[in-house]
């Protein structure tokens, strides 16, 4: 059964008010995987910001939708999508009870069932959530989400079950693993994390799956 994948990050001697800038490093790591050598790619750009008061229970005190196709690319909208305006817009008032959250996409590979046998695996965008914590949001969860939290959606594109893996699909999750593994070692290497945990909501640890996966792939 899927399963929500986290990928939770900690920082050494952490101060809040720091957050944006953590929060702006990790997204700029998570763009550079997600536009794959395209310096104008959309999936360098935040697509949504939201700001969380107290828990996941109340309704957002700030929300902006970027606009990010062609036709925007002049606009102010796209200006603001960029990581480091849409991160200060957003913190702009930083307070401790409450949770910042950033929209990005990048792209995966899905099968989609055409027929009753056939798959076929579709190149499609994949939402992801960056969030920063303040250390009194929703009782302190951060010790257990950490200081970051990295929210992949549904695990299904990188773990499916040994019987639905053919050759063809053992390609495309080997790239969904690779591009998933590249963010996290690259924000681990460029990030100044202490700590960083790849988890599903089940609690379990994926790390090594992800590397079993690999391995019996190759």
């Amino acid at each position: 059964m899927a399963d929500q994948l986290y990928l939770s990050l900690w920082y050494p001697n952490f101060r809040f008010q720091s957050l944006p800038a953590a929060l702006t490093g990790v997204m700029r790591q998570f763009a550079v995987i997600a536009r794959d050598g395209d310096a104008k790619s959309e999936f360098g750009r935040v697509a949504a910001a939201s700001v969380y008061p107290i828990d996941w229970t109340e309704s957002p005190i700030y929300q902006r939708i970027y606009v990010n196709d062609e036709r925007a690319q002049e606009s102010a909208d796209t200006e603001g999508s960029k990581i480091e305006n849409a991160v200060a817009e957003a913190t702009e008032q930083l307070h401790e009870d409450q949770a910042y959250e950033f929209e990005m996409q990048w792209m995966l590979w899905v099968p989609e069932v055409a027929g009753e046998l056939d798959t076929i695996w579709r190149l499609e965008p994949a939402k992801v959530r960056i969030i920063g914590f303040g250390p009194d949001f929703d009782d302190n969860s951060y010790e257990q989400n950490g200081h970051i939290r990295v929210d992949f959606g549904l695990d299904s594109p990188w773990v499916l079950e040994d019987e639905d893996v053919d050759a063809e699909a053992a390609k495309y999750i080997k790239e969904n693993v690779e591009k998933l593994l590249a963010f996290t070692l690259s924000v681990e290497k460029h990030c100044g994390i202490s700590s960083r945990l790849l988890w599903t909501e089940s609690g379990e640890p994926l790390a090594e799956k992800l590397i079993a996966r690999l391995q019996r792939l190759n």
